[in-house]
């Protein structure tokens, strides 16, 4: 079975176990590892392998030709985007006008971003630029761009760069409505067998937090130069209890995000219930 993920430490740490033949009766993987922005527009373009992991942003561009997994995603609290800058600024405002990176023009990240500027940017930003999220920082650094939306392990290692937090948007949304903030999502073509699907994930994930240490050279192996201290501390926030099942609380944050964002017109029309079905 072809699947594509990131190499991120909580995707390689969640599918280290299928990925090595651990998990029982699961078939084999043919693994592609892609950057979010490749697999957000595989996807929405019915390209790819048919079993990938994609913002939660962009799941209403596929929603007709894809299942949500309930599972083996990230979705959680404190781990939200941030807004970084070379300086200290005076809030939100200080974004006006200015030239501003995002990871992907379907990610989360940016979702987040548009419906926290429409309420706290005067006028809007300027330009939006679409860069790979590990580009970003040095971007920042290097003052080709005003401010940068990073994702991932970037909340540990911004500071590294000089840069200053400007917003952390995952505690805006938390105290906007309460709810956990959902970042990306493991969709799997309709052909398939979601059940299935969804209990390998499961069994994935039960084995990498019944073995912990297991998964480590397999996940530094991927971690893009990351030292082994930022890897598990990105393990330890992203991959939670939502990781192995949605549930109803988790249901109901994908539902308040992108049910928002579809009345504000920042994603197409779609029906809720596609996203249980």
């Amino acid at each position: 079975m072809e699947i594509a993920f990131s190499p991120c430490p909580n995707d390689t740490f969640v599918f280290h176990a299928w990925v090595h033949g651990f998990v029982p009766g699961a078939p084999k993987l043919d693994v592609t590892y892609a950057d979010i922005d490749k697999t957000n527009n595989w996807a929405a373009d019915g390209k790819g392998p048919l079993v990938q992991k994609i913002s939660y942003a962009a799941l209403p561009y596929v929603l007709s030709d894809y299942a949500l997994i309930p599972c083996g995603g990230a979705l959680g609290r404190g781990c939200g985007p941030l807004v970084l800058t070379q300086q200290i600024e005076e809030g939100p405002q200080a974004l006006s006008g200015k030239k501003v990176a995002v990871p992907s023009e379907r990610s989360t990240a940016y979702l987040l971003f548009r419906l926290w500027a429409a309420q706290n940017v005067p006028g809007g930003v300027g330009e939006i630029v679409v860069m790979p999220f590990h580009e970003i920082m040095p971007a920042v650094q290097d003052g080709k761009i005003d401010a940068g939306l990073v994702i991932h392990e970037a909340r540990f290692t911004f500071q590294n760069y000089g840069l200053s937090l400007l917003t952390d948007l995952g505690e805006w949304w938390e105290k906007d409505t309460g709810f956990p903030i959902p970042l990306g999502a493991i969709i799997a073509h309709r052909s398939l067998d979601k059940e299935a699907i969804s209990k390998w994930i499961r069994e994935s994930v039960d084995y990498a937090w019944s073995n912990p240490d297991a998964s480590k050279a397999y996940i530094m192996e991927h971690a893009q130069e990351l030292s082994s201290d930022v890897a598990k501390s990105h393990i330890e926030l992203y991959v939670n209890p939502f990781t192995a099942n949605l549930g109803e609380e988790g249901f109901a944050a994908v539902e308040s995000l992108l049910g928002r964002a579809a009345k504000e017109g920042l994603v197409p029309q779609f029906d809720l219930r596609m996203l249980r079905e």
